[in-house]
């Protein structure tokens, strides 16, 4: 039996954190998708250098690099300076480009998108750090953190897609307008990464649950916890003696990979698929329609509403998918969207694709949740920790080889 201090313990400041962790996943992919979100003002600027393909290209190996090796050290990294680097990292970078901009007084050229570039490469950096030091976070805690953390990285998308629309259709018609809306874009996301910042430093770690789950992540042999656990007030605890240390043992990398290789192949295959037709295929293959230069912006804003859906999806028990061998399945059939999406852009009008879009977006939150939230089960605190960072490095796996897959779409277009 759970003494029922413990137990409220457990659950006191439950859903303060869901709301935390779901703005936290805002802020991880809020700069990015701010960058994804303008591309129409980038594809203007820099009309020969495919802005869209290139600088997801740019993003994707500084993020998988550097998750890899943080992946590999894991056990050893102090979590909080982790995290609270990369929302650092986020915060300057997004100003760095409302800088740039404003510096180069809107202004295309080759100067300017290697400045771009390298920025976005400095957001892969800052991403390796969020997203897997916060799933590893989350991972010992309760399921329902990750799946908000998870709602919110989806969350951003929907924001940003928001955003873009309200801006374009203020600003369309003025002189600059696609430049000013780029700019009120970063200068709210630079604004919404000091947030971040600020709730992940004094807030998160001061929450009652957030500090019982770290407690037990520590007691169980973790040693990435004991600097969040003295932002929240509780000193680290005493070192244990030959009996306890043999207790705390845990599953080496390698063993937890072995045991849990078809959720990590989920993951890269989830997102490869998805990489592979969005954004880049949504903003530059689906010919001309009648909303004309709107149509790239409505698609992608569905595909985002979408995947917010299907990460809520999970929550409700019955439509949960758990099952091993069935998330598999689900997910290698994904695969006929490729065909459905190459022959709607040929032959099928905007209505059918405006569908299987939709299709897409749910399909992949709510796929992410099922194998995020089902993988860490029956693990201690510090695997729990290490299998998430596992399934992160697996997943920007899977996004850099659906963006490099993208490009397969631009061959017999003559470039």
């Amino acid at each position: 039996m759970v003494p029922p201090d413990e137990a409220s313990k457990r659950l006191e400041g439950k859903y303060t954190a869901m709301f935390v962790c779901w703005f936290l996943g805002n802020g991880c992919l809020f700069s990015w998708n701010s960058m994804l979100t303008i591309e129409d003002y980038y594809v203007y600027l820099f009309p020969n250098y495919h802005p869209s393909r290139v600088l997801t290209l740019v993003y994707q190996p500084f993020a998988l690099g550097a998750l890899a090796i943080l992946a590999y050290h894991e056990a050893k990294i102090n979590t909080r300076r982790r995290n609270l680097f990369g929302y650092i990292l986020f915060f300057l970078s997004s100003l760095a480009i409302l800088v740039l901009d404003l510096a180069t007084s809107g202004k295309g050229g080759l100067g300017t998108f290697v400045g771009i570039c390298i920025i976005s490469g400095v957001f892969g950096v800052a991403d390796a750090n969020v997203q897997g030091g916060m799933v590893g976070d989350l991972s010992y805690m309760r399921p329902e953190f990750i799946q908000s953390y998870a709602a919110g990285l989806a969350a951003s998308g929907v924001i940003t897609s928001a955003l873009r629309l309200i801006t374009k259709a203020a600003f369309e018609n003025s002189q600059g307008g696609l430049r000013k809306g780029a700019i009120l874009f970063f200068a709210i996301s630079s604004f919404f990464e000091f947030l971040c910042v600020l709730l992940y430093a004094y807030v998160f770690p001061k929450l009652p649950v957030v500090k019982y789950y770290r407690s037990k992540a520590a007691s169980e042999g973790s040693k990435t916890v004991a600097s969040d656990l003295a932002a929240g007030g509780i000193q680290a605890l005493p070192e244990t003696d030959d009996v306890e240390s043999k207790n705390q043992e845990r599953l080496s990398n390698k063993e937890l990979l072995l045991q849990n290789i078809d959720y990590a192949i989920d993951m890269f295959l989830i997102y490869a698929l998805t990489l592979s037709i969005f954004p880049g295929f949504l903003s530059e293959d689906t010919g001309k329609h009648s909303l004309g230069s709107w149509y790239a912006l409505v698609l992608i804003s569905i595909y985002n509403v979408w995947d917010l859906i299907g990460r809520y999806i999970p929550l409700i028990k019955p439509l949960k998918l758990e099952s091993r061998k069935a998330l598999t399945t689900v997910i290698i059939s994904r695969v006929l969207l490729v065909p459905a999406f190459y022959f709607t852009s040929k032959y099928g009008d905007q209505g059918w694709m405006i569908m299987l879009t939709s299709i897409l977006g749910l399909s992949n939150g709510y796929l992410t949740v099922c194998v995020l939230t089902s993988a860490p089960k029956g693990y201690k605190g510090p695997e729990q920790n290490a299998l998430g960072n596992l399934l992160v490095l697996f997943l920007l796996g899977g996004i850099f080889a659906g963006v490099t897959l993208d490009w397969l779409w631009l061959i017999g277009k003559g470039w």
